[in-house]
């Protein structure tokens, strides 16, 4: 379908900061993040949203860098970090398109917790327990066969952290996705092991989301220290058992939340 420059214009929304009314457009506090990358999140937060659709087009370079007052270069490295996560790409004769969900890169740690700025949807925190639910237990399993002494260490540090901090803390919360990575190192498996990042960005945004609406449940560390327990002792079935039955208590604790009503029935 052929889109006449009138329509095509109506879908190239304006890029503006967010700011005050009555206040200068700025991109709020220069210190914190370089401009290339807040532009990125912006960008990539309106994309995740639905504020911006798939087929839609971006503002040119050019505009962007003067309604942003922005460098071009600063504008060029932040289409080029979305079009490396999959969520726009270069259209002849069109410019920067927003691409269908199915090309995102969906395991990428920044597009996840793109995805949990706001209040995130039931499917995609149900998707995120079911990737868990399909790699943890079996990297459990792995773990409790082929853990070294260093990867034991390891994860039983990051549970004494985690005792000590609490996940209320940011402490709490690195040591938990210490152990997790620490355990998957355990399963020495290159491909499993090259999911970290995806599951520790999973494990740590859940965990923030419930200290949010206050459903983090019962103790955690304790469910953690099983798992550790099962794989010290080479115990690769109640590895499995125990890495599982943590996940479903996380998702239990989500799903007991009003609006995860409809997700009861989960079942991978």
């Amino acid at each position: 379908m052929q889109i006449t420059t009138d329509k095509l214009d109506k879908r190239r929304q304006a890029v503006i900061w967010d700011r005050a009314p009555g206040k200068r457009a700025e991109p709020g506090p220069r210190a914190a993040s370089p401009l290339h990358m807040l532009l990125a999140q912006k960008l990539a937060h309106e994309i995740v949203s639905g504020q911006r659709l798939p087929g839609d087009v971006l503002p040119t370079e050019l505009d962007m860098s003067i309604s942003l007052a922005i460098s071009r270069t600063a504008v060029r490295e932040a289409i080029r970090i979305l079009s490396a996560k999959g969520l726009v790409e270069p259209r002849p004769k069109r410019g920067t398109c927003v691409t269908e969900k199915t090309s995102w890169n969906l395991l990428d740690p920044d597009v996840i917790g793109w995805m949990f700025a706001d209040t995130p949807e039931d499917r995609l925190v149900r998707n995120l327990f079911e990737l868990r639910l399909i790699i943890e237990p079996a990297a459990a399993s792995l773990a409790a066969q082929r853990r070294t002494v260093t990867h034991l260490a390891a994860m039983s540090n990051a549970l004494d952290v985690m005792a000590q901090a609490t996940l209320f803390t940011e402490a709490g919360r690195q040591a938990d996705k210490d152990f997790h990575a620490a355990l998957l190192a355990a399963a020495d498996n290159d491909q499993l092991a090259s999911l970290n990042a995806s599951i520790g960005a999973s494990v740590a945004l859940s965990t923030r989301y419930k200290i949010a609406q206050d459903v983090l449940g019962p103790n955690p560390v304790l469910a953690h220290r099983v798992v550790y327990d099962a794989i010290a002792c080479g115990d690769a079935a109640e590895a499995r058992w125990c890495m599982e039955s943590l996940i479903r208590q996380a998702m239990k604790d989500i799903v007991k939340r009003p609006q995860y009503g409809a997700m009861d029935s989960f079942s991978p």
